[in-house]
């Protein structure tokens, strides 16, 4: 996935991206698919999705959205939601802390990935944008922010758990397919923003305005606002390489920074307690035991050692490059989500 390659040749009507078209988002009842969809809309466009039978969206309501009920293991309902769209933005994913993949992690993240690829073709669409996640690219081994070309190694660094499994495995999916199917492939750091009706990432913002975290840790991440992503994944569709993949960055903080930059916005105090690693340590090592159990864990070892590494991170600088892609502050994105959250009722 070398910057370095000479262009391949794009999908034809792709010169006409820019100009008024419809497009098809799985996924958009998330915090990424919410987010895009308005965006899309703004931009003059006409937004079809897809969502499973009973999924809730009242929180889009005042989107213009066109709803088809299509299973990511529905590739006939799929082909017919997608059917005169220009593009498809694949948004749709299981997420877990589990560690380990579960036959509904593969058939959702892989599999679903296959359909949704499979389907776009037989609907003649011009090109799909995946969304993939940073943890399909790699970790940091000289302090240095990893790019597009980092060696996977989150098994070696005991990172690994089923959503990067699975999520480097649809990647490979979509990698496969670009033979076939004009399709793009992003790369989203951690997002913050409103429109997060679950929430997704929004919880971490939730928890500590309620001042719920007991401590900081001093692991780093690579923190983004959902919009800056939504506006990187429209210029990947309209300016991208095919069968390329972009990591769509945004801020490298430590924990303790960022939940201070929480608290300031929230005007709450923030975590003031230092966890110490072995407390920590024993409190993943019985989420361990909850995922054996066959339940979901609130954390995990694997989740622990997140918290206290400093190998995650990422540049965004072939974005830029490449699909201009812009990072604005991220103090907006907490300030827009906590005004969402309290809204509806959610703080």
């Amino acid at each position: 996935q070398g910057s370095g390659q000479a262009p391949r040749p794009r999908a034809a009507g792709l010169c006409q991206a820019r100009a008024m078209a419809k497009v098809a988002i799985t996924g958009a009842t998330g915090l990424l698919g919410g987010n895009l969809a308005a965006l899309l809309l703004a931009d003059g466009h006409e937004v079809v999705a897809t969502r499973r039978a009973g999924s809730q969206a009242a929180h889009l309501a005042d989107l213009a959205i066109t709803w088809h009920d299509a299973d990511l293991g529905a590739p006939d309902a799929l082909a017919r939601a997608f059917t005169g769209c220009a593009a498809v933005f694949h948004c749709a994913a299981q997420v877990t802390v589990q560690r380990a993949v579960t036959p509904a992690m593969t058939a959702a993240n892989v599999t679903g990935t296959q359909h949704v690829l499979d389907a776009a073709a037989r609907a003649g669409v011009g090109r799909v944008v995946h969304t993939s996640s940073v943890v399909a690219v790699g970790l940091s081994e000289d302090g240095q922010p990893c790019d597009e070309t980092a060696t996977w190694n989150f098994e070696r660094h005991g990172l690994v758990d089923a959503y990067a499994i699975t999520k480097r495995q649809a990647e490979d999916v979509v990698t496969a397919a670009a033979a076939r199917i004009d399709a793009v492939i992003v790369n989203p750091t951690y997002m913050f923003g409103p429109r997060d009706a679950r929430p997704s990432s929004g919880r971490l913002i939730i928890d500590v305005v309620r001042g719920r975290v007991p401590g900081t840790t001093p692991g780093f991440n690579n923190f983004v606002d959902v919009r800056d992503v939504a506006r990187g994944m429209i210029a990947a569709w309209q300016r991208g390489r095919r069968g390329e993949r972009y990591i769509l960055a945004g801020h490298e903080l430590t924990y303790a920074a960022l939940m201070a930059q929480i608290a300031e916005v929230a005007g709450v105090r923030p975590p003031r307690l230092r966890v110490p690693y072995p407390a920590a340590w024993l409190f993943g090592r019985w989420g361990d035991l909850i995922e054996r159990l066959g339940k979901e864990p609130v954390v995990n070892s694997t989740q622990i050692r997140y918290a206290f590494t400093d190998r995650f991170r990422f540049t965004c600088a072939k974005a830029t490059r490449e699909l201009g892609y812009t990072v604005r502050p991220l103090a907006p994105a907490i300030t827009d989500a906590i005004a969402w959250f309290r809204a509806r009722g959610m703080l």
